[in-house]
């Protein structure tokens, strides 16, 4: 098996998919390198491919008005993003930057079109990833127009324990390393507020912060202190790392 055919594998999305549909999208997918920084792409690039993370990791961001910049998702290994080239042919209009060394596969747009015509699993799925990506940029909109600073950032922490949290001997630890002006990008707020925040939370100990790794302690109540339900961890969950 080639190395390209086994990254498409790890895409939930192609799982269902034969060997010989799997080669014929290898035969005309592009594999690229990009390096820690590095633009996979850029607001006005022509939106003419789906894009595959086989390695790494990737940022998907704009800039406010005022020119800050928001950061809107991280793409993990075997997560496809860019996906909106495939129901509207206009310009990018967020920018997308390797967070490591990533390695990108492009699968082009009429590729992606013809397998949704004539695999309902693959159609179904991209739904499903349109409905979860449209439901989080939902959840984080309305987040920034009715809740304070802080409870935006608590409300992140969430979110990032439902997709990064492993359970540990002390709490939750968060596995994805964000600095204070990530964390700022993401809830629409500033490095110094952020930090201002994490420091009233860690004083209440809520959380333990290390090396831009966060420790969340005592999730029910964490979540409780913004009226909504603790996060579901990851499915590794049931082992306990840290002793």
């Amino acid at each position: 098996m080639s190395e390209k055919i086994w990254h498409l594998k790890r895409c939930h999305l192609f799982e269902k998919l034969s060997p010989d549909e799997l080669a014929k999208i290898e035969s005309k997918a592009r594999v690229r390198k990009f390096a820690r920084k590095g633009l996979v792409y850029l607001p006005a690039d022509e939106a003419d491919a789906v894009l595959l993370l086989a390695s790494g990791r990737v940022k998907l961001c704009s800039f406010t008005p005022d020119g800050k910049q928001a950061i809107l998702a991280f793409i993990e290994p075997g997560e496809l993003f860019g996906e909106l080239a495939i129901i509207d042919t206009a310009d990018r209009e967020e920018f997308a930057e390797a967070v490591e060394p990533s390695l990108v596969i492009l699968i082009a747009r009429d590729e992606i079109e013809r397998l949704m015509e004539t695999h309902p699993s693959v159609t179904l799925g991209i739904t499903r990833l349109l409905g979860l990506r449209r439901r989080r940029i939902e959840r984080r909109l309305k987040s920034l127009l009715f809740r304070s600073n802080r409870d935006r950032l608590v409300h992140l922490l969430l979110e990032l324990a439902e997709q990064y949290g492993a359970t540990t001997a002390e709490g939750v630890r968060i596995q994805i390393k964000l600095s204070h002006q990530d964390l700022a990008g993401l809830i629409g707020s500033t490095r110094e507020s952020v930090t201002v925040a994490l420091g009233e939370l860690q004083a209440a100990g809520h959380v333990k912060l290390a090396r831009r790794q966060i420790l969340l302690k005592g999730l029910d109540s964490l979540a409780q202190s913004v009226q909504t339900e603790p996060p579901r961890l990851p499915a590794a969950q049931g082992q306990v790392i840290g002793r």
